[in-house]
């Protein structure tokens, strides 16, 4: 299915089972895509996770219930997805601005979130710099995690903060940040913080040694400040980049980003100049 309609199928599919118990994963096995990317795609296409999306449509919806029918709290806490009247009460008050009883008592505005309906516009005109390449198997020494998809936005910078703070980076300094999730179809992936692996040094307490499959992979150069270069040439990946493609499609559930040393620049990651690439892998579509 080509993405874009892939990202607005997964929208119809929310809508159509907004009350019941459906997750990320579900959404995007729905329109055939692996977690791995879809999560990726829908956020920086839609700027929220899905899970995001469904809870303000959830929320959006029992107010419009509340203001128009005879319909209790308690009922819509159940259809909605609460575990109980008071965990909808809190969410229900975060959003609005205003607790359910308050709405119902004196009928207060309360705040609208529409169906998305995904348009993509042609900005034709200027080029988006990649090449495609085969890469032979790569062993890396690193720093692992694991990560939700719907946590990932958080966790992964804090695990990059943490790293450092803790003195690890004098043995690993962080030329790639690898997302690895093989089978493209779980919740969770593993990130890495790695380097080049020298198999003359020994692993030091707390790291492991993760090899990088090989493959053709599709080369992004970014250039300027972190994080900014990359948010950017990320979204137009998923935005300009895969919906205009005709003849690749994702290979795998491994996405990198190169990092280049950040002492070569006079305001290290920070500076206009900075450099660094995504890494994604890709094959030909078959016919």
């Amino acid at each position: 299915m080509e993405w874009t309609k892939a990202i607005q199928e997964a929208v119809n599919y929310v809508e159509s089972h907004i009350t019941e118990d459906i997750t990320m994963h579900d959404v995007a096995s729905h329109v055939n895509i692996s977690p791995f990317y879809f999560h990726k795609g829908f956020c920086l296409l839609c700027g929220y996770s899905v899970t995001e999306y469904i809870r303000n449509r959830r929320l959006s919806l029992a107010g419009e219930e509340l203001i128009t029918t005879s319909v209790t709290i308690t009922e819509l806490a159940l259809k909605y997805g609460y575990d109980s009247p008071d965990s909808f009460t809190r969410a229900f008050s975060r959003f609005h601005g205003y607790s359910p009883l308050s709405v119902w008592k004196n009928k207060t505005m309360i705040k609208a979130f529409a169906p998305l309906k995904l348009t993509i516009s042609l900005k034709g005109g200027y080029p988006m710099d990649y090449r495609i390449t085969k890469k032979e198997a790569f062993t890396v020494l690193a720093a692992s995690t694991e990560s939700s998809y719907e946590n990932a936005a958080q966790t992964v910078p804090a695990f990059w903060q943490e790293h450092y703070a803790s003195g690890r980076g004098k043995y690993v300094c962080g030329m790639f940040g690898i997302n690895i999730d093989p089978q493209m179809g779980n919740d969770k992936f593993e990130y890495l913080i790695a380097d080049i692996y020298n198999p003359a040094m020994d692993i030091p307490e707390g790291f492991t040694v993760r090899t990088i499959p090989a493959f053709t992979w599709a080369v992004f150069p970014c250039k300027g400040p972190l994080p900014q270069s990359l948010q950017g040439v990320n979204t137009k990946i998923f935005s300009e980049w895969l919906p205009a493609l005709q003849d690749y499609e994702f290979a795998a559930g491994y996405c990198t980003e190169m990092y280049d040393v950040p002492d070569k620049y006079p305001k290290g990651t920070s500076d206009e100049n900075y450099y660094t690439e995504i890494w994604v892998p890709v094959k030909k579509k078959s016919n």
